[in-house]
């Protein structure tokens, strides 16, 4: 019998199917799963899981490394919370195609939608590219951590076709569409995993100018799905407002028809506790009527972190504030320490037209601290607002305070999406649904507001173990929806299972341990700008084709992860 290059031993194996758990060993041979069971063949490396889970490798397939692919090996902070695969080119931005005229219209675009510095961008992407597949043949020479794959934006795609008048949101002429339809070809034979847009007013430039794709009509749309179908593959993944949504949901079921392609749109509960239902019962009509389409959730709220260490905080556009706020964070910490200065800043309001984010924290009952380990299901009475109620005290004296605690680098969280209830019933909800996947990450971007890349490992801590609120979640459902599924949804045949035949991208936790820790800021991205990183404890080592690329949350030297082409 020939050697194995790889055995793990005896662990608890949650093998992404939605089965149950069981106690079995693992063989892998050339980066692939061979054995499941008991195995009595020797391996050159051998694994012993006794007493730890064993699951497949995580797929986010909603995130924005287009730029950090370019220049970085890792791409973490998804790499530290056992993410195997990613895609990225999500919500309608990236750098491909681009001409070498409108490289600062994508940077500023990136910068503004994603809130990745434009001086990273500048510095640290190449540009040895212009068509989507060439950006693609740059990407395949690179060596990664994990597997990614990518997106055709649309934003990108529509200057790259109409110039200026795309940048402008002007319509689509007929040989725009055509152009634009050959362009989309291209790109899904080239190894794109699929297509993607924007049509939300939130997603403007860094110098304020809307998304391109904003207002893109009906006819541009379903050109775009007929690139999709002149290819024979690649999927559809789209963002919007939904203001009008029975004209909304029209041209998105215009583009699955002419595409026969899947589709996955962000689902989240705003302002509203019951609107996100309505979407999701336009989601399963579609789905009766023959479409394939899926909302893609989160497994937590979304919200913005603030501090004086991360790119806001609730006191960034008072006057006397901004009159520091240049400074180092230890020489800022020592001014806002003044009290003749503390109590100017809380004398004073935040300048106009910022002023709606901290009317949405309400005083302090929509903000909490965050802590170590961060709670992402804090109750009411935990809330800033609370506790300075309780303490006889102003919530932002308090406020004000606590972010000068741990050398300024204490760091608030303020949810704006899926806590509109004040728990995470909704999210419960949503990752229970048959047409839902797990997405919406975000990891690679808003690199000085939110660090949602430890959505996997929240998903098995909180709903598999610590959730104390409600009711918790089974673990082999929570491991199916971040493997099996997500892989599932973007063509991705060959992983998310610890079955025979299947990818050795595989994960051992020690889940009695596993936690998320605290974000914090770290200034390793080109010209040396910031960008919030979060580390996570319970990760005894992540598999990418067979080889250790982690090991009890340390690096190891493999880079096994590649570009991948398309569908598998």
């Amino acid at each position: 019998m020939s050697q194995l290059d790889l055995v793990i031993r005896g662990g608890s194996i949650v093998d992404g199917t939605g089965a149950a758990a069981k106690t079995a060993d693992i063989g892998v041979t050339n980066g692939e799963i061979t054995e499941v069971g008991k195995i009595s063949s020797k391996g050159k490396q051998e694994i012993d899981a006794s007493g730890a889970l064993v699951t497949p490798g995580f797929v986010d397939i909603h995130t924005h490394y287009d730029g950090q692919a370019t220049w970085s090996n890792r791409m973490s902070p998804s790499s530290n919370h056992g993410v195997t695969t990613v895609v990225m080119g999500n919500c309608g931005v990236g750098f491909a195609p681009c001409w070498k005229t409108d490289h600062n219209i994508l940077i500023e675009l990136m910068e503004g939608v994603e809130d990745i510095p434009g001086a990273a961008l500048n510095e640290g992407l190449s540009w040895e590219w212009e068509s989507f597949p060439e950006y693609m043949d740059y990407l395949d020479k690179r060596q990664f951590d994990m597997d990614i794959g990518a997106q055709l934006p649309h934003a990108a795609m529509r200057v790259f076709v109409m110039g200026e008048r795309g940048a402008n949101r002007e319509p689509a002429t007929a040989d725009d569409i055509a152009k634009m339809r050959q362009l989309t070809a291209e790109a899904m034979q080239a190894g794109a995993i699929g297509f993607s847009s924007s049509r939300t007013i939130n997603h403007r430039s860094s110098k304020g100018a809307h998304t391109p794709s904003l207002t893109a009509e009906s006819q541009e749309l379903v050109g775009i799905a007929q690139g999709i179908k002149d290819a024979g593959k690649g999927v559809i993944e789209m963002i919007s407002d939904f203001d009008d949504i029975e004209e909304e949901f029209a041209n998105l079921e215009a583009m699955m028809q002419t595409s026969n392609a899947a589709m996955s749109i962000s689902l989240a509960q705003g302002i509203s506790p019951h609107g996100w239902k309505k979407l999701m019962s336009k989601i399963e009509a579609a789905n009766s009527a023959g479409m394939e389409m899926r909302g893609q959730v989160a497994t937590r709220g979304i919200g913005i972190l603030m501090g004086y260490s991360t790119t806001l905080n609730p006191f960034l556009t008072r006057p006397s504030y901004m009159e520091v706020a240049g400074l180092p964070l230890a020489e800022r910490v020592i001014a806002l320490r003044d009290p003749a200065r503390k109590a100017k800043i809380l004398a004073e309001q935040p300048s106009r037209g910022f002023d709606r984010m901290f009317t949405r924290m309400a005083d302090g009952k929509k903000l909490w601290d965050l802590g170590d380990p961060p709670n992402y299901e804090p109750t009411p009475e935990e809330s800033l607002y609370a506790r300075g109620q309780a303490e006889g005290r102003d919530p932002w004296e308090l406020t004000y305070e606590l972010l000068l605690e741990n050398d300024g680098k204490t760091i608030l969280y303020s949810p704006f999406a899926n806590y509109a209830d004040g728990d995470l019933e909704a999210c419960r909800e949503m990752i229970m649904h048959e047409h839902t996947i797990m997405g919406l990450g975000d990891g690679g971007a808003h690199v000085g507001t939110i660090c949602d890349a430890s959505f996997a490992t929240t998903q098995l801590a909180h709903w598999g173990r610590d959730r104390s609120r409600g009711s918790l979640i089974a673990l082999p459902h929570l491991v199916k929806t971040q493997t099996r599924d997500t892989a599932r949804a973007v063509g991705l045949n060959d992983r998310g299972e610890l079955v025979p035949g299947q990818r050795a991208d595989i994960n051992i936790i020690d889940f009695e341990n596993l936690r998320v820790r605290a974000p914090e800021m770290v200034y390793d991205l080109p010209s040396g700008a910031g960008r919030l990183q979060q580390q996570a404890d319970g990760y005894l080592a992540t598999i990418v084709k067979g080889m250790v690329t982690y090991e009890k949350a340390q690096p190891t030297d493999n880079l096994p992860g590649r570009l991948i082409r398309g569908a598998t």
